[in-house]
């Protein structure tokens, strides 16, 4: 139970896992990979996989993990540490089946792991932690990782919780801190991957890259493998290098052929290289395997740059679903679903949903979002103090970049646009499928200096 992995809070991110390892940054969901055995960590190793759903790292501790553990509780019910785990293992598997249903699940066991041992039960503080962060609610992920921390300060994974709340409250000094402690107790692959996380943050990606190879060289196991190589892909083409980022993502899936997340990170590669049918196929599969929301997105965008209306229409449609089921089951909005009410005509619930959250998680991605739900809703003035807040720690984002460029132009400051504007040019000439040539066509329509 020491090694944990997030989402990434990037505007897709996906992924924030408990040990860091999301989507380092989409999201704060939570996630705790299952212990790795004795596998080779190398990466020429022979794929962890048999091509059989489910039987790739797609869900790790995944439906045999859960039963063996209910089997083992149902022998020794009495067994606090067992239903801790249990309540880990399913916020896990909510995240990577993209299935909300197992979020009451986890909450069942954690709350029967405090009945049975109220006291310094520092698991379940961690889980019900990481469970109120995979419903995005942040606040109480704060109180339930305190709460870990004081029972057992030297229990590594639990200040990954700490510093997940942190920073989605955007507490990042302390955010920042929690993450050196983490790195100090246990410089492993989840904690270097969440200090890469804090440089990129503060677009330091360099140095964000060299910590999280320092995380692949790390990785005890293929799980973990996976897990950087796939950062390392996003953090390329978060930089604009589609080749490097399909060169890591093709050698994470060696070890997983199936595995979604990478599945989507070559996608990405492939549409910025102007492999548009390969995009599409590789979108098409991770969906397949597992629906999630930010996946479903790209490929609609994808899709709808390409002319093809209707196949983007449905895959629309499938993303209003998904976000519905998350939201019954408890789940707070992404800023991926404020973008997506704003960029799709309905600006009420784009202004409702951020406005929520950007002020019950002000993180950067939410505060990018909310500015942009008041900048399509002709508030542009308004728009641009949330969105210099979002980019207030310096993060190398072509899409903040571009939010606020548009902002500008709208104000008549065609100077500052134009900077805006080009910069998140020179970031990513491929950011977005439909913002990219929006970009320079505003560009054109600004003019040189």
């Amino acid at each position: 139970m020491d090694r944990l992995r997030r989402t990434r809070c990037r505007p897709a991110l996906i992924a924030c896992a408990l040990g860091l390892t999301a989507t380092l940054f989409a999201a704060g969901a939570m996630l705790l990979p299952p212990p790795d055995g004795p596998a080779s960590t190398r990466e020429d190793a022979a794929p962890a996989t048999t091509g059989r759903p489910g039987d790739d790292l797609a869900a790790p501790g995944g439906d045999r993990d859960i039963q063996a553990l209910r089997e083992r509780l149902r022998r020794v019910p009495a067994d606090h540490t067992g239903w801790a785990e249990l309540g880990v293992r399913y916020v896990q598997r909510a995240q990577t089946s993209a299935d909300p249903q197992y979020y009451a699940k986890a909450e069942r066991a954690l709350r029967r792991s405090r009945t049975l041992s109220e006291e310094n039960n520092h698991l379940a503080s961690m889980g019900l932690g990481a469970l109120a962060a995979a419903r995005h609610d942040f606040t109480t992920a704060l109180q339930h990782a305190r709460e870990a921390v004081h029972a057992n300060p030297h229990h590594a994974p639990s200040y990954g919780v700490l510093s997940d709340a942190y920073l989605q409250l955007g507490r990042y000094d302390e955010a920042f801190k929690a993450t050196q402690r983490m790195v100090d107790l246990q410089p492993a692959t989840p904690s270097l991957a969440r200090a890469s996380y804090t440089w990129e943050l503060r677009g330091e990606t360099e140095r964000a890259e060299g910590l999280m190879r320092r995380a692949l060289d790390a990785a005890a196991g293929p799980h973990d493998i996976v897990f950087a190589r796939n950062h390392l892909a996003l953090l390329a083409l978060d930089d604009g290098r589609p080749r490097d980022a399909l060169v890591h993502a093709e050698k994470g899936l060696r070890s997983a052929p199936h595995e979604p997340a990478l599945l989507a990170a070559r996608a990405r590669a492939y549409a910025a290289l102007g492999r548009t049918e390969q995009a599409v196929a590789d979108y098409r599969s991770a969906i397949a395997r597992v629906p999630q929301p930010s996946t479903i997105l790209a490929l609609a965008d994808l899709l709808q740059s390409l002319g093809r209306t209707r196949e983007a229409e449905e895959q629309y449609e499938l993303f209003r679903t998904t976000t519905r089921l998350f939201r019954t089951a408890g789940v707070a909005p992404e800023a991926e679903a404020v973008l997506f009410s704003a960029d799709h005509g309905d600006i009420r619930q784009a202004l409702a949903l951020g406005r929520a959250a950007a002020t019950q998680r002000p993180f950067v991605t939410s505060l990018d979002a909310y500015a942009w739900a008041l900048h399509r809703a002709g508030r542009s003035r308004e728009a641009l103090r949330w969105a210099d807040r979002a980019l207030a720690l310096g993060t190398r984002s072509a899409l903040f970049h571009y939010h606020r460029g548009r902002m500008h132009q709208a104000l008549d400051d065609t100077d500052a646009a134009r900077g805006d504007l080009s910069r998140a040019l020179d970031i990513d000439p491929h950011f977005h499928p439909l913002h990219a040539p929006r970009a320079r066509a505003a560009l054109d329509e600004i003019g040189p200096t």
